[in-house]
């Protein structure tokens, strides 16, 4: 059985990148736990290897990344979202994005919840421009639990983090363009690529210690809120509306809140 996460070591022009495909196309690419060992597995490698330059994360099929498996965090206790969702994806993100090559979220669908998170992780995001992108937690009773509310704020401003993460509706890729969510849109999958392979280009040609440098200068604006997201998102699992939520996702029906 092939891994959800594939990882492979490819060349071009010469130099080496690092290219992460998530590989659950009839989930949604949707993240499992198992999902989120492999990556800090992948991670890990890309530390240790020097000669990579950079790093290209994909989804295979329609989707980038649908986010957390509803199935994957429904069931558990407060507790166990805290420690074991909640914390532990923070550090597997954190990680990511703390890597010294340059992260290139390719999204070449859509990027919703921990999806958008994900590519959140990473340091340059262009997308096909029928993506869509969007943080709908609030309409499971559930709030983005992987920092991607405050990453989200940082990059494009509190008012359109909270246009994002209160309505729970997603943006298309244009006006995700316009707010400097992705910095490039492509016209399809083969444009995509082409893109991508530009930026790689470009990034072999810089100084790799400059580049991490620079990263670790921009990291420091990430104050260390885990343990606030890990509370809250246990906080949110607690309440009724959560429940409700999840049962009525996985019923396929509108779900009914009660505030409590």
């Amino acid at each position: 059985m092939e891994s959800e996460i594939v990882f492979s070591r490819t060349q071009h022009l010469g130099v080496a990148y690092g290219e992460i495909t998530l590989n659950r196309p009839d989930k949604g690419n949707a993240l499992t736990i198992r999902m989120l060992e492999r990556l800090r597995s992948v991670v890990s490698e890309i530390e240790a290897d020097h000669e990579l330059r950079a790093v290209v994360i994909r989804g295979r099929g329609r989707f980038f990344c649908t986010g957390g498996d509803v199935d994957a965090w429904g069931s558990l206790s407060p507790y166990e979202m805290s420690r074991d969702w909640i914390l532990y994806g923070i550090s597997v993100f954190e990680r990511l994005a703390a890597l010294p090559q340059p992260v290139i979220a390719a999204v070449s669908g859509h990027a919703l919840g921990g999806g958008l998170e994900l590519a959140l992780a990473a340091d340059l995001r262009i997308a096909v421009k029928f993506a869509k992108f969007g943080s709908p937690e609030v309409t499971l009773g559930m709030i983005s639990g992987w920092m991607g509310i405050r990453r989200l704020a940082e990059l494009i401003g509190p008012g359109r983090a909270r246009h994002l993460t209160l309505l729970g509706t997603p943006i298309t890729a244009e006006v995700a363009l316009n707010w400097g969510l992705i910095t490039a849109l492509a016209e399809d999958a083969d444009d995509l690529d082409r893109q991508v392979n530009g930026w790689l280009e470009r990034l072999s040609a810089n100084g790799p210690a400059a580049m991490a440098l620079t990263k670790g200068i921009l990291s420091t604006m990430h104050a260390d809120l885990r343990q606030h997201h890990a509370s809250a998102a246990a906080e949110a699992l607690s309440t009724e509306d959560c429940k409700e939520g999840v049962q009525a996702f996985r019923e396929k029906r509108k779900p009914v809140y009660r505030n409590r």
